[in-house]
């Protein structure tokens, strides 16, 4: 099933309503309350649930296409959803009663951040679950929480007394729950992505996920989609700086050494740089969707055994992998070349063009591209599987 044509029309024609104010929002650094709640009354942040639970029935292809599109309008706002619209793709791989529960919680306007992460001298995960009866405890803090600022719930990883991790859903308004908004990155500046804690907050059972019950293949299955998601961010930030750009220079009627009025977008130098982004923001776009079609394929596909699943997500991985060196260095050198077109005035904070740097480089920083670099090339000369934790 695929996502029906009014309703990606209607999603694209709320995107563009958002995009209209994203430079004054990052300029003045006004949260984006009110455009996700417009998405969540719209449908979109359940638009890949089943239409037998009441969502859009969206297929993987049709999401990283959207996201692309709102990455485009505000390339704050796919990171800020990118926790939710994972849990969703946990939620439709387990496919359990309560999997389905927790759909139907989506379609009626819960929403999900994530809260994985912890500052701390060691990469680990320190927040505790323990047992109350049937019930559970959590307490810890988290940072890096993106998204958790806007939601309903969070999805959260704690360890008990023995070491077993688990997963868990935690009501963001629950007695022990504070969300504070200190992420103070340069960019990507209204995401939610601060710190989250977790002060003996009571959790009912079915609150509660064991990650050792997930299938072998599903830990390479989810962060495929985490990284994805942020190349389709990528892909957004490059077509809206090649509007901005294109905006930008229409709009100007002199230019450095040229007395009196000129036409710069009449400057062969201008149309070089303007056709160069252009290029580059059209391959990382078709990329991405490419890469996209392959994550559906392999996810629905009949694997005749175990190994023949295993071997299928490893070659996904490394494409995954490729794909993010292409993302990152050619929407780095979009954001970056665009300052070629106007000389002094573009680097004017009213023109906002510095915004999208800004938002590339710190997606850029997020799971830096060369580790992956190096995985491809252990991967393609020795064999070496890449790991299979996320990180």
């Amino acid at each position: 099933m695929t996502l029906a044509a009014a309703d990606r029309e209607r999603f694209l024609a709320l995107f563009a309503t958002i995009a209209e104010g994203s430079g004054a929002r990052d300029r003045e650094r006004t949260l984006l309350t009110d455009e996700i709640a417009e998405l969540v009354a719209a449908g979109f942040t359940a638009v890949r649930v089943p239409r037998e639970f009441g969502g859009g029935g969206a297929t993987l292809p049709d999401v990283f296409d959207l996201l692309i599109e709102l990455g485009a309008a505000d390339a704050n706002l796919p990171q800020a959803l990118r926790g939710h619209f994972a849990l969703v793709e946990r939620l439709l791989v387990g496919d359990t009663a309560r999997d389905h529960e927790w759909l139907r919680r989506v379609v009626d306007g819960a929403l999900v951040g994530n809260s994985q992460a912890e500052k701390g001298a060691a990469t680990a995960t320190d927040t505790r679950l323990e047992r109350d009866g049937d019930d559970w405890r959590l307490t810890g803090r988290k940072f890096y929480t993106t998204g958790t600022l806007y939601g309903s719930w969070t999805w959260t990883g704690a360890v008990d007394a023995t070491g077993e991790k688990y997963g868990a859903l935690v009501a963001t308004d629950a007695a022990g729950v504070m969300v504070i908004d200190d992420w103070s990155g340069f960019g990507q500046k209204l995401t939610g992505s601060g710190t989250t804690v977790f002060d003996d907050v009571l959790l009912a059972a079915d609150q509660v996920y064991r990650i050792d019950e997930e299938p072998a293949w599903y830990p390479v299955d989810y962060r495929v989609f985490l990284h994805l998601l942020l190349q389709a961010t990528m892909a957004g930030i490059g077509i809206a700086a090649l509007r901005d750009t294109i905006a930008f220079v229409r709009a100007r009627s002199r230019a450095f050494g040229v007395p009196g009025e000129s036409s710069p977008r009449e400057d062969p130098r201008v149309q070089t740089v303007i056709g160069e982004l252009s290029s580059r923001v059209s391959s990382v776009v078709a990329l991405v969707r490419d890469v996209a079609r392959d994550y559906a394929d392999v996810r629905d596909r009949e694997h005749a055994t175990p190994e023949e699943r295993e071997a299928d997500y490893v070659r996904l991985q490394v494409r995954q992998f490729e794909a993010q060196q292409i993302a990152v260095s050619d929407i780095l050198k979009v954001t970056t070349e665009l300052f070629e077109v106007g000389g002094a005035s573009a680097v004017l904070s009213e023109s906002g063009l510095d915004r999208h740097w800004r938002n590339a480089r710190t997606i850029a920083s997020h799971n830096p591209a060369i580790f992956r670099k190096a995985a491809i090339g252990d991967y393609l000369l020795n064999g070496t599987v890449p790991e299979r934790s996320f990180r």
